[in-house]
C-alpha cells in the first residue's frame, strides 16, 4: 500500500490503556497516543480514554468481546499493517496490559514479519487494579502469599482447565472474562471444598459506574444475577475478599463473613 505524503516511516505502538480510568494510563502511553497518525482501539477502552485522542487523528474501533466481534484477529492484524504503511504511526490501544490476554504477541509477530517496527508500552492490568479499586489486596501476610490470574473463557469457548489447579490452591484467584460462566466456574471451586470461600465480582472497575457484589463460592452467582452485574467484570476468589471496602459493598460483605 502506498504511504500518504507527510507521514513518517511505518511503525506500530501497542499501548496498554489500563483498566478504564484515564488517569491510570501511563505518561509514556499518553505521549505515544498523542503522537499517533491513526488509532485502532479495543472494546474495553473507555470513552474517557478515547477523549484523550487528538480530534484530528482518525480512530477506529476494532473491539472484540465474547460473542460480539466487530473484527476478527486476522483482520485486525492486516488493518494495523495496512494503516502503518498508509499513515505512518499506528497506535494500537488495548485494554489493561497488552500481554495479559491481549493477543499482543500475535500482532507483534505479524507486523515484524512485514518489516514494521513495533514498540510495546505496558499498561496497568485490570487483574490487580480492579480488585485494588475496592480495597482487595491480592496478597496479604498471613492470608494469601500469591495470586493466580486465569481466563474464564478459553479460545474454544470453554472454561479454562487451569481453574482445576487454581481451585486447589490457597492463593488468591483472579478470573478475567469469566462472568458469563460464573456458575460453572464456581462449581469447580465447590468440587474442591471451597463453598464458603469469599468471592467478589467488580463490574466496570475504576470507572464512575463501578459496581461490586460479594458473596461466597456457593452464593455469588445468585448475588450477581440479583444485582444485575454485567460485563466487563473481574472475579476475585479468596479470603482477601474480606478486606473489601465496606462503604461500597455494605451488607453483602458482612453476610459473606457469616
Amino acid at each position: 500500500m502506498n504511504q500518504e505524503a507527510g507521514h513518517g516511516a511505518p511503525r506500530i505502538t501497542l499501548i496498554g490503556a489500563g483498566p478504564g480510568d484515564p488517569e491510570l494510563l501511563t505518561i509514556k502511553g499518553l505521549r505515544a497516543l498523542q503522537s499517533a497518525d491513526v488509532v485502532l482501539y479495543d472494546a474495553l477502552v473507555s470513552d474517557a480514554l478515547l477523549a484523550l485522542i487528538p480530534p484530528d487523528i482518525p480512530a477506529w474501533s476494532v473491539g472484540k468481546r465474547a460473542g460480539a466481534h466487530s473484527f476478527r484477529q486476522d483482520e485486525i492484524n492486516t488493518l494495523m499493517v495496512d494503516f502503518a504503511y498508509r499513515y505512518g504511526h499506528v497506535v494500537r490501544l488495548k485494554g489493561g496490559d497488552p500481554f495479559v490476554f491481549g493477543r499482543a504477541q500475535e500482532e507483534i509477530e505479524f507486523a515484524l514479519a512485514r518489516g514494521i517496527e513495533v514498540q510495546v508500552i505496558p499498561g496497568v492490568s485490570s487483574a490487580f487494579a480492579v480488585p485494588g479499586a475496592v480495597n482487595i489486596p491480592l496478597t496479604s501476610r498471613g492470608v494469601s502469599d500469591s495470586f493466580w490470574v486465569v481466563t474464564g473463557t478459553t479460545k474454544s469457548g470453554g472454561v479454562s482447565e487451569d481453574l482445576q489447579l487454581a481451585a486447589q490452591s490457597s492463593a488468591t484467584i483472579v478470573i478475567l472474562m469469566g462472568l458469563s460462566k460464573i456458575a460453572e466456574i464456581m462449581r469447580t471451586f465447590e468440587a474442591y471444598g471451597k463453598s464458603s470461600t469469599p468471592v467478589a465480582v467488580i463490574q466496570n472497575g475504576t470507572l464512575p459506574d463501578q459496581r461490586s457484589v460479594v458473596g461466597t463460592v456457593s452464593t455469588i452467582a445468585d448475588e450477581v444475577a440479583r444485582a444485575g452485574i454485567g460485563s466487563p467484570a473481574v472475579i476475585v476468589v479468596g479470603d482477601v475478599v474480606r478486606f473489601a471496602k465496606e462503604a461500597d459493598l455494605g451488607d453483602l460483605l458482612r453476610s459473606a463473613a457469616h
